[in-house]
């Protein structure tokens, strides 16, 4: 599967861009909004892709960094909504902005996408609203976060205990020794 891509762009067009990559040229779909942001050809690009596989056709569709390629992949999952459509919605604003309007069960987002209805931007709005509630949950924790509970686990402490000392840490501390240490100072005054 194509995931990533970084090449000279050697030509634009309303909706796609041809990406030169060691003299093998990518056609890679991009919204409206990220093709008016390109200004020439010939610059350097690397982008983000998600590579769709239908009977007659692999397309390419371009995303300038890694959140937004997976807010399309959700996007994309969901039932009444294609590549296409999601990546119009994906270019409705910032990722967070776009977020915030669907979790507050704003359907109003959708208004000027072709093809969905006040009906459909509804069902959308209900299933992405789902989707992006699971997906904030199951964003794993960091690995010093995880090294930390272990640890602290280790000598004995539950993880629940472990997890609750840890959230205490000040955000500005970093590494995970220094993490430990502030975790057992918390726990030893408790």
């Amino acid at each position: 599967m194509i995931a990533y891509l970084e090449g000279k762009i050697i030509l634009k067009k309303d909706k796609f861009i041809i990406l030169n990559v060691n003299h093998v040229g990518y056609k890679v779909f991009l919204s409206e909004k990220r093709i008016s942001e390109i200004i020439q050809t010939n610059d350097e690009f690397k982008i983000f892709c998600f590579l769709n596989v239908r009977e007659n056709s692999l397309d390419l569709y371009g995303f300038l960094d890694f959140k937004e390629l997976e807010f399309f992949e959700i996007l994309n999952n969901i039932s009444g909504v294609g590549p296409k459509a999601a990546l119009q919605i994906s270019a409705l604003g910032s990722l967070e902005s776009i977020k915030d309007r669907i979790l507050a069960q704003d359907e109003t987002i959708f208004e000027k996408i072709s093809g969905i209805g006040r009906k459909r931007a509804m069902k959308i709005v209900l299933e992405l609203s789902g989707k992006i509630k699971e997906f904030q949950k199951s964003k794993t924790p960091s690995v010093k976060t995880s090294e930390t509970e272990d640890a602290l686990i280790g000598l004995g402490f539950s993880r629940e205990i472990a997890k609750n000392a840890i959230a205490k840490v000040s955000k500005d501390i970093k590494g995970s020794d220094k993490i430990i240490e502030q975790a057992l100072k918390i726990l030893g005054k408790q």
